[in-house]
C-alpha cells in the first residue's frame, strides 16, 4: 500500500517542479545580478516613484489611499458601535410554562460635521418572533435590520437641542436614577416612563441646558407625520434636575391629548442617595386622564464591587394604578460582572404579579464591539 500511495504522488511532485526547472534553464543568473549595479538601482527606483503609480488602482487597492472620496472607509469623524444581547431562560406563570433563547442585535452609527455637533443613527433586529421572555425583557423583533431613530444634536448659544425621528422628548432629560433593570417591567427611568421617561411620536424637537452648578432645565414637543405643531396629538415635556456625586433629584412633566380631545398629565419625580453600602433610587409617578388618578412607584437598591460586578435588587408597581384598584407588583435581583471590556453576564430572578403571576429565572449575556 505505501508503495502504490508512493507512485501517486510522484508524478504529482514532479509535475510541480517542471515549472521550476523551465524557469531555471529560461534564467540568466548573469544578468539578474547585474541588478546589484547603483545605476541599475535608480533607473528601477525611478519606476516605482513614477507618480502614475500613485494614481493607478493596485489588486489591494493601494492606489487609493490618497483619494478618500472612493476609499470607502468611514470618515475621520464617524464612528460605528455594535452590540448583541442574548438571553437564555424560563418563565413560569399560573397556566404555562415557557423556556426560550433570544436575542437582539443593535447598531450605533455617529458622526460630526462641527466637532459640536452629532448626528446619530439606531438600527435594530431581533427574534423573528417575540416570546414571553424577549417580552420580558425589552427586547426588540423582526430578523429585519430597522432604523429605530435618526437623531441630530447641535449647540444653540448654550443651550443643546436635538431633533429627529422615532425619538424620545425625553433624550434631552437630565434623570436621578442610578438603578439598572434586568427586565423591561422596571425600566431604567424608575418607574417613569410617562413623565422622565416620556416617549415620542414622528417628529421630535427637544432643548435641554445645564447650569454648572449642577441644575440643569428640558423640554421638547413630539408630533405625528402629518402635522407638526398644533396637532391636538401632540406630546409636550418639560424637565427640571439637581445632581451631585452623593445625590439628585428631578422631576418631570407630560401632557398628551391623544388625538381624542382627553387630554392626558403625568407628574413624575425620580431621587438617589448614595451610601457607603449602596446606591438607592426611588421613582414615583402620578396621572391624571381626565376622570382617574393613577400613581406608581419604585424603589432600587444597587450594591457595586460585589465580588468582580454589581448586584440590583428593586421591588416597583406593574404600572399606574387607581386608588380603587389593587396594585400589582414586580420584584427582581440580577447580579451583572463583566467577563472582560467587550462581555457582560447577568443572571436574575424576577417575579411579576398580573393574571398569570409569572416567576422568571434568566442569564443575559451582553456583547459590544
Amino acid at each position: 500500500m505505501k508503495l502504490f500511495k508512493s507512485l501517486l504522488v510522484a508524478p504529482a511532485t514532479i509535475g510541480l517542479l517542471a515549472p521550476l526547472s523551465t524557469f531555471a534553464g529560461e534564467a540568466d543568473l548573469n544578468n539578474i545580478s547585474k541588478y546589484s549595479d547603483l545605476e541599475h538601482i535608480d533607473l528601477a527606483n525611478a519606476f516605482v516613484n513614477d507618480e502614475l503609480n500613485h494614481d493607478s488602482l493596485l489588486a489591494g487597492g493601494e492606489g487609493l489611499v490618497d483619494d478618500h472620496s472612493h476609499d470607502g472607509s468611514f470618515s475621520e469623524t464617524t464612528s460605528a458601535s455594535f452590540s448583541v444581547d442574548a438571553v437564555l431562560g424560563a418563565i413560569d406563570g399560573a397556566t404555562s410554562e415557557t423556556t426560550s433563547l433570544d436575542y437582539q442585535f443593535n447598531i450605533g452609527l455617529s458622526t460630526s460635521f462641527t466637532g459640536e455637533d452629532s448626528l446619530d443613527i439606531t438600527i435594530d433586529s431581533g427574534n423573528s418572533a417575540a416570546s414571553v421572555l424577549s417580552k420580558a425583557m425589552g427586547f426588540d423583533e423582526g430578523t429585519k435590520l430597522n432604523v429605530d431613530g435618526v437623531t441630530y444634536t447641535f449647540p444653540v448659544g448654550g443651550a443643546t437641542m436635538i431633533v429627529g425621528d422615532a425619538t424620545d422628548i425625553s433624550a434631552s432629560f437630565t434623570g436621578a436614577c442610578l438603578y439598572s433593570a434586568f427586565t423591561d417591567y422596571t425600566p431604567d427611568d424608575c418607574g417613569t416612563g410617562n413623565s422622565l421617561g416620556v416617549t415620542g411620536k414622528a417628529v421630535t424637537a427637544s432643548i435641554s441646558y445645564a447650569f454648572d452648578n449642577g441644575f440643569s432645565v428640558a423640554g421638547g414637543i413630539s408630533s405625528p407625520e402629518d402635522e407638526i405643531l398644533g396637532d391636538s396629538s401632540d406630546i409636550y415635556g418639560l424637565n427640571a434636575a439637581y445632581t451631585t456625586d452623593t445625590y439628585g433629584l428631578a422631576v418631570g412633566y407630560s401632557t398628551d391629548d391623544g388625538g381624542t380631545g382627553a387630554e392626558t398629565t403625568t407628574w413624575g419625580f425620580q431621587g438617589y442617595y448614595s451610601f457607603d453600602l449602596a446606591d438607592l433610587s426611588v421613582g414615583y409617578e402620578t396621572q391624571d386622564d381626565g376622570s382617574d388618578d393613577k400613581t406608581g412607584y419604585f424603589v432600587g437598591l444597587t450594591f457595586s464591587d460585589v465580588g468582580p460586578g454589581t448586584v440590583n435588587v428593586a421591588a416597583a408597581t406593574t404600572g399606574l394604578f387607581k386608588d380603587t384598584e389593587s396594585e400589582k407588583m414586580i420584584y427582581e435581583a440580577s447580579y451583572s460582572y463583566p467577563v472582560n471590556d467587550g462581555m457582560t453576564i447577568t443572571p436574575g430572578v424576577f417575579i411579576v404579579e398580573d393574571t398569570t403571576d409569572d416567576t422568571g429565572v434568566a442569564v443575559k449575556a451582553s456583547f459590544s464591539f
